[in-house]
């Protein structure tokens, strides 16, 4: 491969690798570029929402009459990632309809339950990566002046054999793996690692004199963050699943105010008193939602829709039909309080924000607008 690009971890340096959904651009990109030039492609390139280029070796490679298609291999660095060496498939085709068609072929699994990022029936390739699919692709239709449409199939022989692996089939995503990635690129998440780094930052925050902090586990929390300018100057540490061992390196650094922001996926389990949110640690989101939806009131045929839901999100939907999301998220952000309290003990203030990207924010602990007007003082 022809992707170098290296994250520290504590005192390792590990290798990055990129995503299934840049595999799919890239195929679909080189996939075009044969349509339209007639000659097979050895190399290609695309630049990630992360900022990164990603330039791999195009293999596989088919041509025929008014298509072309091709693989890359999926390269997850130093990431135990079950994709890793998959190869993901993209064939392209001409048309006359005048707009770009991304589909799911062999491998790519399909959508069977609501509340995933795509409907019932669609393949699950998620947004960004079939944003990222029709950016490649039509940067190169630009570039030989094309206007006609294209069908773009993604397929991973391999998927249907890999999926068993996953949570898909919990999920509702029958047939194959799903298409994934918000930035691109895959950071290695070697856990003894991550969690010295996460020390490690917030140590040499605090030796900035920093007092005051803000966690959130990832990319969603952190995107949900920049979107509120009320949290723009504030000092940021993402955690991942380690939420307690941050908390507990936060106070032992000397932070006195400390700020949760994240999904609702994450922080529901906090609620529980789960403070490493790994689903292979504890996944229970759905029964913690049903157990607060029981404390506010709800009926047993509701609990057992909660109980069935496949995501956060469908469980709010369940949640705002029957007019129970405002009892249903005091009761949680009573609970998370709780539990953060008992984590970092009394000398530090702690609260708690947490959002759904559907929803939108959807409550905050006692204690988290006192927190945010000290972020708007230190700014």
């Amino acid at each position: 491969m022809l992707f170098e690009h290296y994250i520290q971890k504590g005192s390792k340096n590990l290798r990055m690798g990129f995503t299934t959904g840049s595999c799919a651009a890239l195929a679909a990109k080189a996939a075009a570029l044969m349509l339209f030039t007639g000659e097979y492609v050895e190399k290609v390139s695309i630049i990630t929402p992360k900022g990164l280029t990603v330039e791999v070796p195009v293999l596989e490679t088919k041509l025929g009459i008014g298509y072309a298609g091709c693989a890359v291999q999926k390269d997850a660095g130093d990431d135990p990632d079950v994709t890793d060496g998959a190869l993901v498939y993209a064939e392209v085709r001409k048309t006359k309809r005048g707009f770009i068609s991304i589909d799911g072929g062999k491998g790519i699994g399909r959508v069977t339950r609501a509340g995933l990022d795509q409907p019932v029936g669609a393949a699950a390739i998620n947004r960004v990566p079939r944003l990222m699919i029709e950016k490649a692709v039509r940067e190169v239709c630009e570039h030989y002046d094309y206007e006609g449409g294209l069908d773009i199939i993604i397929s991973i022989p391999k998927g249907v054999e890999l999926a068993r692996r996953t949570f898909n089939p919990k999920l509702g995503i029958e047939g194959g793996i799903s298409v994934l990635g918000t930035s691109g690129i895959v950071e290695p998440q070697s856990t003894q690692a991550l969690i010295d780094c996460i020390g490690i930052e917030l140590r040499a925050l605090a030796a900035e004199g920093k007092r005051n902090i803000v966690i959130t586990p990832g990319n969603y929390g952190e995107g949900f963050i920049k979107e509120n300018p009320f949290l723009a100057n504030a000092p940021i540490v993402k955690c991942s699943n380690y939420i307690g061992e941050a908390l507990d390196f936060a106070v032992a650094s000397g932070f006195e105010k400390i700020l949760l922001v994240g999904h609702i996926g994450k922080l529901v389990k906090v609620a529980g008193g789960i403070m490493n949110t790994h689903s292979a640690v504890a996944d229970c989101r759905m029964e913690l939602l049903a157990l607060h939806a029981a404390l506010a009131g709800a009926e047993r045929e509701m609990l057992n829709e909660l109980l069935a839901a496949v995501s956060t999100d469908a469980g709010l939907e369940i949640l705002f039909d029957c007019g129970l999301q405002e009892a249903v998220m005091l009761s949680l952000t009573q609970s998370i309080q709780k539990h953060l309290e008992r984590r970092v003990g009394k000398e530090v203030l702690v609260g708690a924000v947490f959002f759904s990207n559907v929803y939108g924010k959807l409550g905050q602990t006692t204690t988290a607008a006192a927190l945010i007007d000290s972020f708007i003082l230190d700014s």
